[in-house]
Protein backbone atom coordinates (compact mmCIF):
# COMPACT_ATOMS: atom_id res chain seq x y z
CA UNK A 1 0.00 0.00 0.00
CA UNK A 2 1.18 3.55 -0.69
CA UNK A 3 1.13 4.56 2.97
CA UNK A 4 3.60 1.78 3.78
CA UNK A 5 6.02 2.88 1.07
CA UNK A 6 5.84 6.54 1.97
CA UNK A 7 6.15 5.88 5.69
CA UNK A 8 3.94 8.86 6.47
CA UNK A 9 6.35 11.35 4.86
CA UNK A 10 3.69 12.44 2.39
CA UNK A 11 0.09 13.04 3.49
CA UNK A 12 -2.38 10.79 1.67
CA UNK A 13 -5.65 12.36 0.52
CA UNK A 14 -8.61 10.26 -0.56
CA UNK A 15 -10.62 12.21 -3.11
CA UNK A 16 -13.16 10.08 -4.88
CA UNK A 17 -16.84 9.45 -4.36
CA UNK A 18 -17.21 10.54 -0.75
CA UNK A 19 -20.94 10.67 0.01
CA UNK A 20 -21.37 9.17 3.50
CA UNK A 21 -19.65 9.07 6.85
CA UNK A 22 -18.82 5.41 6.19
CA UNK A 23 -16.80 6.48 3.13
CA UNK A 24 -14.72 8.82 5.29
CA UNK A 25 -14.37 6.08 7.93
CA UNK A 26 -12.94 3.68 5.33
CA UNK A 27 -10.56 6.27 3.88
CA UNK A 28 -9.20 7.22 7.31
CA UNK A 29 -8.85 3.55 8.30
CA UNK A 30 -6.79 2.96 5.16
CA UNK A 31 -4.41 5.79 6.04
CA UNK A 32 -5.82 8.93 4.45
CA UNK A 33 -4.85 12.12 6.28
CA UNK A 34 -7.54 14.20 4.53
CA UNK A 35 -10.82 13.49 2.79
CA UNK A 36 -12.09 16.31 0.53
CA UNK A 37 -15.86 16.53 0.19
CA UNK A 38 -16.25 19.00 -2.68
CA UNK A 39 -19.20 17.32 -4.38
CA UNK A 40 -21.32 17.35 -1.22
CA UNK A 41 -20.36 20.96 -0.61
CA UNK A 42 -21.52 21.89 -4.10
CA UNK A 43 -24.81 19.98 -3.75
CA UNK A 44 -25.62 21.87 -0.56
CA UNK A 45 -24.66 25.17 -2.16
CA UNK A 46 -26.84 24.50 -5.21
CA UNK A 47 -29.88 23.55 -3.15
CA UNK A 48 -29.84 26.11 -0.33
CA UNK A 49 -26.79 28.33 -0.56
CA UNK A 50 -24.70 28.83 2.58
CA UNK A 51 -27.30 27.17 4.80
CA UNK A 52 -27.33 24.14 2.48
CA UNK A 53 -23.56 23.77 2.78
CA UNK A 54 -23.82 24.00 6.56
CA UNK A 55 -26.56 21.33 6.66
CA UNK A 56 -24.71 18.96 4.34
CA UNK A 57 -21.50 19.21 6.35
CA UNK A 58 -23.26 18.83 9.70
CA UNK A 59 -25.12 15.76 8.43
CA UNK A 60 -21.90 14.27 7.07
CA UNK A 61 -20.09 14.81 10.38
CA UNK A 62 -23.01 13.32 12.31
CA UNK A 63 -22.97 10.27 10.04
CA UNK A 64 -19.20 9.89 10.51
CA UNK A 65 -19.55 10.24 14.28
CA UNK A 66 -22.29 7.57 14.31
CA UNK A 67 -20.24 5.21 12.13
CA UNK A 68 -17.19 5.57 14.39
CA UNK A 69 -19.25 4.99 17.54
CA UNK A 70 -21.12 1.97 16.15
CA UNK A 71 -17.77 0.47 15.13
CA UNK A 72 -16.57 0.65 18.72
CA UNK A 73 -14.11 3.53 18.41
CA UNK A 74 -14.02 6.79 20.33
CA UNK A 75 -12.38 8.98 17.67
CA UNK A 76 -10.96 8.87 14.16
CA UNK A 77 -7.36 8.84 15.45
CA UNK A 78 -7.89 5.25 16.61
CA UNK A 79 -8.72 3.96 13.13
CA UNK A 80 -6.46 1.67 11.16
CA UNK A 81 -6.98 -1.08 8.59
CA UNK A 82 -8.12 -3.48 11.33
CA UNK A 83 -11.23 -1.31 11.75
CA UNK A 84 -12.51 -2.51 8.37
CA UNK A 85 -12.61 -6.24 8.98
CA UNK A 86 -12.29 -8.29 12.14
CA UNK A 87 -10.39 -11.52 11.60
CA UNK A 88 -13.18 -13.57 13.21
CA UNK A 89 -15.79 -12.12 10.82
CA UNK A 90 -14.00 -12.86 7.55
CA UNK A 91 -16.40 -15.74 6.90
CA UNK A 92 -19.29 -13.26 6.76
CA UNK A 93 -17.60 -11.26 4.00
CA UNK A 94 -17.36 -14.11 1.51
CA UNK A 95 -19.80 -13.92 -1.35
CA UNK A 96 -21.75 -17.09 -2.18
CA UNK A 97 -20.86 -18.76 -5.46
CA UNK A 98 -23.66 -18.49 -7.99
Amino acid sequence: MARTCLRRRVPVMFDSGIRRGADIFKALALGARAVPVGRLYLWGLAVAGEEGVREVLLNLLADLDLTIALSGYACCHELDAAALCKSDSSELLRQPQL
